[in-house]
């Protein structure tokens, strides 16, 4: 009898760095008011708590999205759930995980950004080619804003 091992997934990850401390840059993911600053062109609605489902709105790309809160570690880490098309997870939710390391004394903060569960297929990797787009897009924004109070996204993807 032979057993057929689980579907490989893909995954990528982002990084880059800003020039401001862990909490700062943790409180710009974590605050639906400053995320929706930069980044949420529709509105967050929710502050990123473990335990808590929240919801993300683009101007930009049709539809809320829910997004579920699995672990918020001030200021180190978040880790979320959201639904994606061709997600090789059983309940299609693919995990993106946001890391913030501390650099040069805390005064910059590298971000990395890894977003997994995709199926390995062609729509699986278009997918995940789209995502990875979106999160490098999400931390040149965060960047701009954080550091330069400019408004990156607005008129970027329309």
């Amino acid at each position: 009898m032979s057993h057929d091992p689980a579907p490989s997934q893909l995954s990528f990850s982002v990084s880059g760095h800003i020039a401001k401390t862990c909490t700062q840059v943790y409180e710009a993911v974590a605050d639906p008011e400053q995320l929706s600053a930069y980044f949420t062109t529709g509105g967050a609605k929710g502050r990123l708590e473990t335990g808590a489902t929240v919801s993300w709105d683009f101007h930009d790309f049709p539809g809320v999205f829910p997004v579920k809160v699995l672990e918020a570690e001030v200021p180190r880490r978040i880790v979320l759930q959201w639904e994606a098309n061709h997600s090789a997870a059983p309940d299609a939710q693919n995990t993106v995980t946001f890391d913030f390391q501390p650099q040069d004394d805390n005064s910059r903060t590298k971000v990395v950004i890894t977003e997994s569960a995709w199926q390995d297929t062609a729509e699986g990797a278009t997918a995940a080619f789209g995502n990875c787009e979106g999160w490098t897009g999400m931390l040149a924004a965060m960047k701009c804003w954080l550091e330069y109070g400019i408004v990156l996204r607005e008129g970027f993807y329309k």
